[in-house]
């Protein structure tokens, strides 16, 4: 019995003795840890502070380039709304009346269906200068009226002030600016969108279904660059072009360039 009470003390003094260096060898590794913690909270902040100032430098390139190559900004026409006029010239219009007639101006029939659009046309927004505009509400009807109209017309086209001339060159410019947009901010469009593309808008007349086809890409490049920007959806509206680009590009918001 006492041998094996001296056996039994032995085995536990190598046991304690190899507790000592496992305990040695984990205050070690804890140490090492919170180094490698340490660095990597540094390595954090630094590359946090990389991310900030690659934003800044993107959103700088961006607000250089809105405003003196693709300056956009909304152009109001003098429409009157006709429920005011008519509510001024007849006296004895009812309430129902005027009501009706407002929520009548705030309707568009836009590629077979009724679309509710508070702007409805009264606004426009202008890119590269005032008189190169696109319809607030994504009513491009001019443009195709204007191809119709060149097949059966001969001789050249005297009228300068086309709306499809200026429709044309606003979707061209766009265009040119998301293409730019997402080069800047290192996002890929979900829509690819070359220079075939941006040519195809001013260098040919296109049919009703390749124009509004190339429009559709465009539209939907957009909202994925302002989605990726986390613009405000509430702002955001699938056919509204040049608006959706403003909103992306303003300087009021806070995540552009991330």
């Amino acid at each position: 019995d006492t041998e094996g009470l001296l056996r039994i003390k032995e085995e536990n003094q190598k046991h304690y003795r190899r507790a000592q260096r496992h305990q040695e060898k984990k205050e070690k590794i804890q140490r090492h840890n919170r180094k490698l913690g340490d660095l990597v909270e540094k390595k954090t902040y630094d590359l946090k502070t990389q991310y900030e100032q690659l934003a800044n430098l993107r959103r700088k390139h961006i607000l250089e380039l809105t405003s003196v190559i693709f300056p956009m900004e909304e152009v109001k026409t003098s429409m009157r709304d006709p429920a005011d006029v008519s509510s001024e010239s007849d006296n004895a219009m009812t309430s129902s009346t005027v009501s009706k007639l407002a929520e009548a101006r705030r309707t568009t029939y836009l590629s077979g269906r009724w679309v509710c659009d508070d702007h409805n046309g009264d606004t426009s927004i202008s890119i590269t200068g005032p008189w190169i505009i696109l319809p607030n509400n994504g009513d491009y009807s001019a443009y195709y009226n204007w191809v119709e109209e060149k097949k059966t017309t001969q001789g050249p086209d005297m009228e300068h002030n086309n709306p499809a001339h200026t429709i044309s060159a606003a979707l061209c410019y766009a265009t040119q600016l998301v293409n730019t947009l997402s080069l800047i901010l290192d996002v890929n469009l979900p829509k690819k969108l070359c220079n075939r593309q941006v040519n195809e808008f001013c260098g040919e007349n296109l049919s009703r279904h390749r124009f509004t086809r190339a429009v559709k890409k465009l539209n939907a490049n957009i909202l994925h660059l302002c989605f990726s920007q986390h613009v405000n959806l509430d702002l955001l509206h699938p056919l509204h072009t040049l608006r959706n680009l403003m909103y992306l590009v303003s300087p009021d918001t806070e995540n552009l360039g991330r």
